[in-house]
């Protein structure tokens, strides 16, 4: 049996020694996780917040291939479920965890809505905290990652969060129409190619604040 067709079934032996060792990383991130936003008020990506779990002292992600959907969706899916926890134990507290791609943070006062009410009809939540959704087949998973950058129905954005995207592609405020956010992103991929000398990562952040902005318009209309 090969690790996708155990990662299949969920009743298989080496499935549930695989839950107790997941549980246990869920928990070192748990700590982690937390000990790292506090000492960043401003808050993080999640790109950085991924390197900065993979180096000591945590050491608690792997390697990460950013341009391999099938690879970045178990560290991608791992984490949100994890700050998906966190944010229910802070509400506990009076404190609150902003998500999304471009900005996690630790707030002191809960976010009205979806975002910071733990008890809310929040789709996002539901999803990361269903542990089942981490075994996904990789043909499930390449579907899902083309259906997202098809621009897939969702919440709009935040306002803060479009704005920091459209300064990740440059801009200096939230450009007029979406042609014109289509024009700098194929620039600023091009600039980013890693034959070019390039990082994955920084086309990694492009992308993701492409998706941003696309959805902003979308709704917009």
């Amino acid at each position: 049996m090969t690790d996708n067709d155990f990662r299949r079934n969920p009743f298989h032996p080496r499935a549930v020694d695989e839950d107790t060792c997941l549980e246990q990383q869920i928990q070192h991130l748990l700590v982690a996780v937390e000990h790292e936003l506090r000492s960043a008020p401003a808050g993080m990506n999640e790109l950085s917040l991924i390197k900065v779990l993979q180096k000591p002292p945590w050491e608690l992600l792997g390697d990460v291939v950013f341009s391999e959907p099938e690879k970045l969706y178990p560290v991608h899916f791992l984490l949100f479920h994890v700050l998906y926890r966190l944010r229910d134990q802070l509400s506990e507290t009076g404190e609150s965890l902003r998500i999304s791609p471009l900005t996690i943070r630790i707030e002191t006062q809960a976010v009205v809505g979806g975002e910071g009410v733990p008890d809310s009809v929040d789709t996002l939540r539901q999803f990361y905290l269903d542990l089942s959704q981490y075994r996904l087949p990789d043909e499930a998973i390449q579907q899902m990652m083309d259906d997202f950058w098809a621009g897939a129905p969702g919440q709009a954005p935040a306002q803060s969060e479009t704005r920091q995207a459209a300064e990740t592609l440059g801009f200096t405020a939230i450009p007029p129409d979406f042609p014109t956010v289509k024009q700098r992103f194929r620039r600023a991929v091009m600039r980013a190619h890693p034959d070019r000398g390039g990082k994955t990562e920084t086309i990694q952040h492009l992308n993701q604040a492409f998706s941003v902005l696309k959805a902003h318009f979308r709704h917009s209309i």
